[in-house]
């Protein structure tokens, strides 16, 4: 009997993946088999990589990742800080995909 190898998405997984990155840039990257998700910041590639493959369904290829520190600016005198954010750019195996713009 071959078992075959299945993660099944838990809580924990939700959290790992916060939300996609629907911008202009990140589309066009969908081009080349990839997808952009905002991402715990704590979260590392071998997990960003396995709650990917539970939650979506698809084989990960790479996980490339980014942190972009808060800045700090001002809006009518008002100082403020923006978040800061870590971005997962993950790449798909050849003949997957993943439909960001409809739920989970």
């Amino acid at each position: 009997m071959i078992k075959k190898n299945t993660t099944v998405a838990t809580a924990e997984t939700y959290d790992v993946i916060r939300r996609p990155v629907i911008t202009e840039k990140a589309m066009k990257s969908s081009e080349h088999n990839q997808v952009v998700f905002l991402v715990d910041l704590n979260a590392t590639k071998p997990q960003i990589k396995q709650a990917v493959e539970s939650v979506f369904g698809v084989k990960v290829t790479a996980v490339n990742t980014l942190r972009q520190e808060g800045k700090t600016k001002t809006f009518r005198g008002i100082k403020g800080v923006r978040n800061e954010t870590k971005k997962a750019i993950v790449t798909l195996a050849e003949g997957q995909s993943i439909d960001v713009t409809a739920g989970i």
